[in-house]
């Protein structure tokens, strides 16, 4: 006679760990689930101006151009320079550049802040630890049907370019300022030779910057609780750190820490993103269910 044997469940150390992460995988499943920002699958424009700091901060500016057109590389985006005024030490007094692809701003948003910098610059002769600063604006870029610009509210001016020192770039008065009547609003743009190309590109940041302002209304509106708690990215807010002689970053919104600097200024800048982007959701998802 055969006898069956009686079924027994024994708990595998691959199924114990399944369970214990759970709880995990459903905080994942309800994160996945929150509505998107709206304007995160579009392009944006990149303004970044040196703050305190004097020579020192537009040599840092020049560090974030650099650390933020590679990363976009390293993402698989592409950039193109819009408008810049050089330092004489090498770095920018300001630089605007756009992103482009496919969620470019759900990846370049969180670069908005004030961004500081602690070393020593070349020209300290006794060795002591310097504090600059520079500023970096995201902006979603508009669309023509999303901003129309009338024709009567702007005033547009040919004037000379100039370079690090004031002195004069081109031959032919081929720069343009566009200034938006009813906001006061001026762009500069001077890097093409062609007036009609330096308008255009003019045109193009006053539209998103327009843009920008328009948002901002609508979210304070909105919004206003969420704004309180996240911050507003304004230039006013400090948001990441830069030390040299320990090479940390941190970044101050969700207390993350790299000791890895020269890497974060070649772009690496994958965890920052990631860690301010699970933060964000998180809120979201908080306030859905509240």
């Amino acid at each position: 006679m055969c006898s069956i044997p009686r079924a027994t469940t024994r708990t595998t150390g691959s199924g114990v760990r399944a369970r214990e992460r759970l709880p995990e995988l459903e905080e994942e499943i309800r994160l996945a689930m929150v509505e998107r920002d709206p304007f995160d699958d579009k392009d944006v424009i990149v303004e970044i101006r040196a703050g305190t700091g004097g020579e020192e901060a537009a040599l840092f500016a020049g560090d974030l151009y650099k650390m933020l057109t590679r990363y976009a590389e390293r993402r698989g985006f592409r950039h193109s320079d819009l408008a810049t005024d050089p330092s004489e030490a090498g770095g920018f007094k300001d630089v605007t550049f756009s992103i482009a692809g496919d969620g470019a701003y759900s990846v370049f948003k969180w670069e908005s802040g004030v961004h500081r910098v602690q070393r020593v610059p070349a020209t300290e002769s006794q060795g002591r630890i310097h504090t600059s600063t520079a500023t970096v604006a995201v902006l979603p870029e508009a669309e023509e049907v999303e901003v129309v610009l009338d024709p009567k509210d702007l005033e547009i001016e040919t004037i000379r370019g100039w370079g690090p020192g004031g002195q004069s770039v081109n031959t032919t008065d081929s720069a343009v300022r566009v200034t938006h009547l009813p906001t006061g609003l001026a762009v500069v743009c001077q890097d093409e030779r062609s007036q009609l190309q330096n308008k255009e590109r003019a045109l193009r940041i006053l539209r998103a910057r327009l843009y920008e302002i328009e948002l901002e209304r609508a979210q304070n509106e909105l919004d206003a609780e969420r704004r309180s708690q996240i911050g507003t990215g304004a230039r006013s807010e400090k948001v990441r750190t830069y030390n040299y002689p320990q090479s940390r970053v941190t970044d101050h919104r969700v207390k993350v820490t790299s000791h890895n600097l020269q890497g974060v200024l070649l772009g690496e800048l994958e965890s920052f993103t990631d860690a301010l982007q699970a933060d964000d959701n998180r809120r979201r998802l908080q306030e859905a269910s509240a």
